[in-house]
């Protein structure tokens, strides 16, 4: 092994002293809000300022008190359908667009890219798009939390770039065999793309995990709501149904920064779980899709 030399060094440990207090800065906001959210109630409402360590007896009260709305476990399940549902559509159909514009001998290839890159700088607006909506009949459905938006331009530039870089070798010896597209995209395209698709499909499920704004203007049916939109009532709205199990508080007040902590914690703990097991594949898949234009 190659010995360091001083300048080298000194750039070593500056590189970990940076990359340190960078993980601080991105890691105090979650302890911060995991040790709010088992903290005693009445010493949190009264405290200011960052925390360390749970104030009193470590509790998981306020997380009873969330998972006493009726609504929370049915959030989830909807939740989890919109995710699940929209990550593989969108996924698909960012594979598909991308395979076909990845092809050299495409017919009016510039155009098309041209006019699919459009849409990342121009839409066509709020309302315009809920007038669409509306008028599919998509309104009060999951489905629309599905289908109207369910491709990013960005990522079908990722993957198509991903796929361009693959040798023309490959697809050329499978054409020879006698494949078609769909074979070549399944079992030659695909396998060797592997990172890419897992980021593409940890893009997807992130943004839809989180999204609550398109749920707001196109759901009236509180049965359909997803979770952040449940949680956002709890947490901004402050829904008296959520704090109905500290009734017998003399100032239900005491409660309310529990309760938010709570509710940020089970919103972005699914998250936290997954995203370590999909991190190996991140920048990998990102610099594969951004390499080659």
């Amino acid at each position: 092994m190659k010995k360091q030399s001083i300048g080298e060094k000194i750039f070593t440990l500056f590189n970990v002293i940076g990359l340190l207090l960078l993980s601080a800065v991105f890691l105090l906001p979650v302890w911060h809000v995991l040790m709010g959210s088992i903290s005693d109630p009445f010493k949190l409402s009264a405290f200011s300022g960052l925390l360390f360590k749970p104030l009193g007896m470590p509790t998981l009260g306020g997380y009873k008190l969330v998972m006493n709305n009726s609504t929370i476990l049915r959030s989830y399940i909807n939740t989890i359908i919109i995710v699940t549902a929209a990550t593989s559509f969108g996924t698909l159909m960012t594979i598909l667009a991308a395979y076909v514009l990845s092809l050299k001998n495409l017919l009016f290839k510039a155009p098309i890219v041209l006019m699919v890159t459009f849409t990342m700088i121009f839409s066509g607006g709020l309302i315009p798009t809920y007038m669409v909506v509306r008028n599919l009949g998509l309104l009060d459905s999951i489905i629309s939390l599905i289908i109207p938006g369910a491709v990013s331009v960005y990522n079908i530039i990722i993957m198509r770039t991903a796929f361009s870089s693959i040798p023309d070798a490959l697809s050329e010896a499978a054409i020879i065999d006698g494949a078609g597209h769909i074979r070549i995209l399944t079992q030659v395209v695909l396998p060797v793309s592997t990172a890419t698709v897992a980021v593409i499909v940890l893009f997807y499920a992130i943004h839809h995990w989180n999204a609550w704004f398109n749920a707001s203007l196109y759901l009236r049916d509180r049965s359909l709501f997803p979770l952040q939109l449940t949680l956002r009532e709890i947490v901004i709205l402050s829904s008296e149904q959520s704090i109905q199990a500290a009734q017998e508080a003399t100032d239900m007040e005491i409660y309310r920064p529990l309760i938010k902590y709570s509710t940020i914690m089970v919103a972005t703990l699914p998250m936290l779980v997954i995203y370590p097991f999909v991190q190996k594949y991140f920048v990998t898949g990102v610099m594969i899709g951004s390499v080659k234009g």
